[in-house]
């Protein structure tokens, strides 16, 4: 004989593994919507929430606006029956479980902007009805899951175990990496109880290839944010190393190439024009912003946010060296940014280093045009959208100088060199060729 709470967790474990459990996926971008066609695959019945009208509505007519997913399977989900987007937070009380994949961005004084989460624990906790499984995906400082929505839960008469189970499982997703997707990525669970575990386990065990369980949602918080503090710190000291070289007439991409053949104790990271996306340039700062709240100051954060943040201005600064060695200067140069997604073979351009040299060559005066083939378009400081140029190849004769940013197989980076007078190159493209029309970051000239 079960016990109320031992009952209720068994009748919703029998529904995930029956799979007549309703699934809600709240927030539907490059996090949410990866996450609802698997567990659509997988045979679950989905409801994708998201504020955004338009997005639902083209959704809803088969259209994605993902690069990792396709309109095919997003018109096979709705046709069949098993997704569906909406506007309207009230179906929560017809779900079973909700992850919850809004976005977790930095404010004007880099600091935690949580206000989605917050919206969002309301609305569940308005609208639940029947014993909910709710596991958070966005990216947080440690104490999230138990601060936002376990204790307010609690306040507001709502029973662990029994009308709630709550679970922190970090998104580890990495747009346009066909290697590693939501289905092949190891997914970590940390529950705020024993029964919530075993819940998510048990749905997100039936979606995924790999289940993680570590003790709590604190520890499952924590692992997000190691992962992308050490990223953003390696990242840091090779830029800063690039700089060293340049200063001392080396080269760094050789020089690391020479580093990477010990085959053990060194992983190899590279320079850049900055970091970009939606985890290296925030996540760090999370840490940082909730280390200081107990008195700890983490000193490699805070220098590798400097560094990091430094790069686009370094860039600059290339550009006014190349112009200034054909007597020219900034101003009123016309400069072309090869690349405004801040990686390969995307169209994301949230935290785009591009973002930055943009607006810093604005300031200086330059006639700036912007090349992306994955890219339609951006919204510049002032809230004024900037049209790209969406093609693989333009007339680069005309411009005085070309900014590679980001390595797209799409660019036809031979007729760019071919056409340009001066190339500043900040990914390594022109590994073998050596051009005193080529400068580099990290490079000797």
């Amino acid at each position: 004989m079960y016990d109320t709470r031992s009952q209720v967790k068994e009748l919703l474990k029998n529904r995930i593994n029956s799979k007549k459990a309703i699934v809600g996926v709240i927030g539907l971008g490059y996090v949410g919507l990866p996450l609802a066609m698997e567990l659509v695959s997988a045979g679950y019945h989905v409801v994708g929430i998201d504020i955004d009208g338009y997005k639902v509505a083209r959704l809803n007519e088969g259209y994605s606006h993902i690069l990792d997913v396709t309109d095919k399977q997003v018109t096979e989900a709705t046709r069949n029956g098993f997704f569906q987007a909406v506007d309207d937070f009230s179906v929560i009380e017809n779900l079973d479980a909700v992850s919850v994949c809004v976005p977790t961005p930095l404010n004007e004084n880099q600091e935690p902007d949580i206000s989605y989460m917050t919206f969002t624990a309301e609305k569940i906790l308005t609208h639940m009805k029947n014993p909910l499984l709710i596991l958070l995906e966005s990216t947080t400082y440690p104490g999230t899951t138990r601060e936002l929505f376990a204790n307010r839960f609690e306040a507001a008469g709502k029973r662990v175990n029994e009308d709630y189970f709550l679970c922190f499982s970090p998104e580890r997703v990495d747009p346009g990496n066909e290697h590693y997707q939501t289905k092949s990525i190891p997914k970590v669970i940390g529950g705020i109880t024993e029964e919530s575990s075993e819940l998510a386990e048990a749905l997100y065990g039936s979606v995924l290839d790999e289940i993680v369980l570590v003790s709590s949602p604190e520890t499952a918080e924590m692992s997000k944010l190691l992962e992308n503090t050490f990223r953003s710190v390696n990242i840091a000291f090779v830029n800063e190393m690039a700089l060293m070289c340049e200063r001392m007439g080396l080269d760094i991409w050789e020089t690391i190439d020479a580093a990477a053949t010990k085959p053990f104790g060194f992983m190899p990271f590279y320079p850049g024009p900055g970091v970009g996306g939606h985890c290296i340039p925030l996540d760090p700062m999370y840490l940082h912003w909730k280390g200081k709240q107990s008195k700890f100051f983490n000193k490699f954060i805070e220098t590798a946010q400097e560094i990091n943040m430094n790069m686009p201005y370094r860039v600059v600064d290339k550009i006014q060296d190349a112009l200034n060695s054909q007597g020219k200067s900034i101003k009123g140069s016309k400069v072309l940014l090869v690349g405004a997604a801040y990686k390969s073979d995307i169209n994301d351009v949230r935290e785009s280093p591009m973002l930055d040299i943009y607006e810093i060559l604005k300031l200086r005066e330059a006639e700036i045009t912007v090349m992306d083939p994955f890219v339609t378009d951006f919204r510049n400081q002032d809230g004024e959208i900037v049209r790209v140029i969406q093609k693989e190849i333009c007339n680069f004769n005309q411009y005085d100088c070309a900014v590679v940013l980001t390595k797209h197989s799409k660019v036809n980076y031979t007729e760019l060199l071919a056409e340009s007078s001066i190339v500043i190159d900040t990914r390594h493209i022109y590994k073998d060729i050596d051009s005193e029309k080529i400068y580099k970051i990290g490079g000797k000239r």
